[in-house]
């Protein structure tokens, strides 16, 4: 089979972008999705774009999913690509959770714990059934609703940061206590993976992975391909604030606030070796949004490469090259989608190969 010259291969490209767009507006009674709508409407889709993208623009997050017409791999791609050409102005100094305005708080561990339980908004306690009236919802009774709310607001003044149930644990002994030597962060956006990485590598890796590939690869360790089955001690929704040092007088001053999703999970002890005492273990969990099932598992993940580095990985879970290097979504989607690319020569190749073994094979030259 011989090659065959194509013609119009830019004209082709060129209406295939118009066709895309074309699907996106081919509805003439429907009024365009405002940037505002994205990111109130849809508002799980939207932190898990900000999420994987590894860039805080809520803006631009909403531009990215209207652009990719909801394709959340896609829309990533576009965020990561833009904060590439922008320049760094600053580094902000370490941020806790502490700190966090929360909006949702609750923990497994307790039942009871300091400041309360605050379920705040979740869809944990909703039945998975169609509320068919939103498929004609009218906008009179859609502004209604936060109106009504609002009004219902009590009027005390709630606390603006709650402590943490595993400050608790660590009065008790029952987790190791807190070092004040903190490794300066590996930034995966300057620096290539070369395993060993050390655990902020691991950390700012799953903090923007694809969730899917997160919540899978956490899943095979809490199914039997590993061991950790954790309790959540604590999960804060909120907004963070966060802080830069100020140019002319060095004092850190508040710039603004990114909203967040934190998770710490304890997990049964083991008795180890040249330990003073046995405690449990802990992982770590945090990223962009609204994205409670993404922190759950990187939680658990985080854990699991702890006791894989330690202890050497007994799964692929426990494994950080195995993890790390399969959980990022613009890589795994490029991988993919590049045998869309033209493969003519290499598979000419194959062909010609193929029929060369069955040649061979019909006059005797292999055997079976």
């Amino acid at each position: 089979m011989g090659y065959v010259a194509i013609k119009g291969g830019e004209t082709a490209i060129a209406e295939a972008v118009k066709l895309l767009e074309f699907l996106r507006t081919r509805d003439n009674t429907a009024s365009p999705l405002s940037t505002e709508a994205i990111q109130n409407q849809l508002h799980f889709l939207h932190s898990r774009v900000l999420s994987e993208g590894g860039l805080y623009h809520p803006e631009l997050a909403s531009l990215a999913i209207k652009q990719s017409a909801g394709d959340t791999l896609e829309a990533a791609f576009y965020l990561r690509a833009y904060r590439s050409t922008r320049p760094r102005l600053g580094e902000t100094p370490l941020h806790s959770g502490k700190n966090m305005r929360l909006i949702r708080r609750i923990s497994a561990a307790f039942k009871d714990i300091p400041g309360g339980q605050m379920l705040g908004p979740t869809t944990d306690y909703l039945q998975r059934l169609f509320r068919f009236e939103l498929l004609d919802e009218s906008p009179k009774h859609f502004r209604k609703i936060a109106k009504t709310w609002l009004k219902e607001i009590p009027d005390e003044v709630l606390p603006t940061t709650f402590p943490k149930v595993l400050d608790s644990l660590r009065q008790e002994g029952l987790l190791p206590p807190v070092t004040e030597h903190h490794e300066h962060p590996f930034d995966i956006t300057r620096e290539p993976l070369v395993f060993p990485v050390p655990r902020s590598a691991a950390l700012a890796t799953m903090a923007r992975g694809e969730t899917g590939s997160v919540l899978a690869i956490a899943y095979s360790n809490m199914r039997g391909y590993g061991d950790i089955h954790p309790t959540v001690a604590e999960l804060r929704v909120g907004y963070l604030p966060v802080q830069l040092q100020h140019p002319v007088t060095s004092e850190f001053v508040e710039v603004g606030e990114v909203l967040m999703t934190e998770c710490e999970v304890v997990s049964m002890y083991e008795a180890q070796e040249n330990e003073d005492q046995p405690t449990f273990g802990l992982g770590y969990g945090a990223c962009f949004g609204h994205n409670e099932v993404k922190a759950i598992a990187m939680a658990i993940l985080d854990r699991a490469l702890q006791k894989g580095i330690k202890h050497g990985s007994q799964s692929p879970s426990e494994d950080p090259e195995f993890v790390l290097l399969h959980i990022d979504g613009i890589e795994s989607m490029g991988f993919a989608s590049h045998y869309k690319m033209p493969h003519y020569v290499t598979f000419q190749s194959d062909m010609d190969r193929l029929r060369t073994t069955q040649k061979n094979f019909q006059e005797g030259k292999i055997s079976e």
